[in-house]
């Protein structure tokens, strides 16, 4: 999605959130992609988080850091994560506004460890500003083929990759449903009735034979190291 969908969303939901009422059953890779990354925040002095979104995620992984730059290429997001920033305690954190598809702000080789939280992935391209011997970490929930090529690509060694298929996500009503999948990039509001007959090919896709509203959470985990 582009950046206006993303600052709308930031205006809307007071950033890249969603109020959406679910459960998950089943092994969440989010919840396993958080707990790797607070054992290796530990082990890195200098830390990047590539599209931290309103950065509500950064702060809280500050406990476990150094020093952590946020970026993102929405101005809104980054306008509540400093927001969020100056109300908090927190004096490691520091957030700027950028896009990968510019030269980012950073010094060659300032980083021991950049990780991607369903960021942009073009975080890749980027290799120079990650020390030798440096990790990335990441997480995303779609784009496995680009994701694999640009570690190729862009000459990472050490390449991990597990796929976490098995979570699943169940909304409580309809109204949390749509709401959670309104807040999904790559979709419109369905909450504005012109979406009203994509919406119930959606309702009927996700529906399973007991009434409930199911969506797969699928995610993969990726992990690569510099030369």
């Amino acid at each position: 999605m582009g950046m206006e969908w993303y600052d709308a969303i930031a205006r809307r939901n007071g950033g890249y959130r969603s109020e959406a009422v679910y459960a998950i059953e089943g092994v969440s890779g989010e919840v396993v992609f958080e707990k790797e990354l607070a054992d290796m925040l530990s082990y890195a002095d200098h830390v990047l988080d590539a599209g931290c979104g309103h950065g509500e995620f950064t702060l809280r992984m500050s406990t476990n850091a150094r020093h952590i730059i946020g970026f993102d290429f929405s101005v809104e997001m980054i306008k509540i994560a400093n927001q969020l920033l100056a109300a908090s305690k927190v004096n490691n954190v520091q957030f700027v506004h950028a896009t990968t598809k510019q030269p980012l702000p950073f010094k060659d080789e300032q980083f021991d460890l950049i990780y991607d939280r369903r960021g942009p992935t073009s975080i890749l391209e980027h290799a120079h500003i990650l020390r030798s011997g440096g990790t990335v970490f990441g997480i995303h929930s779609g784009s496995l083929d680009l994701v694999t090529r640009r570690l190729h690509e862009n000459g990472f060694i050490d390449i991990e990759i597990r796929e976490f298929n098995d979570a699943v996500c169940i909304y409580p009503s309809q109204v949390e449903f749509i709401r959670a999948m309104s807040d999904t990039p790559g979709h419109p509001d369905y909450s504005d009735p012109r979406h009203h007959g994509e919406l119930q090919r959606l309702i009927a896709q996700h529906m399973d034979v007991e009434g409930r509203l199911v969506k797969q959470d699928y995610r993969f985990i990726w992990k690569a190291m510099k030369p």
